[in-house]
């Protein structure tokens, strides 16, 4: 069973690592890697290239995201946890979606994350990880998914700081799986998810700490990016 997961992760990892941002500003003539802020996320191709890449980027990294997290959900593989959809609002009457799903769903995820900040190919360099892990947590804890995207919006929108909005969205998870009485291993991955955003914005925080952070603007290189 341990094998399984690491396949799965491994899935996740080939799904996350297709560079999507890479692959879109470079049809447009443009390294993306080399203008701006320099990252493949799709605050970066948007501030270069404009709305339309941009939000196409959000879209395909979210879906690798989602993809990674429920592809296993298919093969139906029965492991030891029964996961009910209470996560979906809903009662087990009939509706258990494969045992254990959700687990094989967070090894997905996590390999996608991984691959998209670590693709290997484009030597090892990568987004965020925010969009791709907003998709899979769309898909495994959605209720807490919805909240970090308001929280996300609320503070974007006032503050217009894509990292600070992007962090605070990321810490949103565990404290809503946890207030939500969700199981405690649930609850540890979710930290971990955030935690790994957080490590992935630690320029981001330090500019934010010194104050010399780029609010977001139109066709204006910064450095917030998801």
């Amino acid at each position: 069973m341990i094998i399984f997961y690491l396949f799965v992760g491994l899935i996740g990892y080939l799904l996350g690592a297709l560079p999507f941002g890479y692959l879109i500003a470079r049809a447009k003539g443009v390294n993306i890697f080399e203008v701006g802020s320099k990252s493949p996320g799709a605050t970066n191709v948007r501030r270069v290239l404009g709305k339309g890449p941009g939000y196409l980027v959000f879209a395909l990294d979210a879906l690798k995201g989602a993809l990674a997290a429920s592809w296993a959900l298919l093969a139906r593989t029965p492991v030891s946890v029964t996961y009910d959809l209470q996560e979906w609002g809903l009662t087990a009457n009939g509706l258990i979606v494969g045992d254990g799903w959700i687990n094989l769903g967070l090894a997905g995820l996590v390999g996608a994350m991984l691959g998209h900040s670590y693709s290997c190919f484009t030597k090892f360099r990568g987004g965020k990880g925010v969009a791709t892990g907003a998709g899979g947590v769309c898909i495994i804890i959605p209720i807490s998914a919805a909240v970090g995207g308001a929280v996300w919006l609320l503070v974007f929108y006032s503050l217009r700081y894509v990292s600070l909005a992007s962090i605070l969205a990321a810490v949103s998870l565990p404290v809503t799986v946890w207030l939500r009485g969700r199981p405690l291993p649930l609850v540890v991955m979710a930290a971990l998810i955030a935690l790994f955003v957080i490590v992935r914005h630690r320029d981001n925080i330090r500019r934010l700490a010194q104050g010399t952070e780029n609010r977001f603007t139109k066709n204006t290189a910064g450095t917030s990016e998801s």
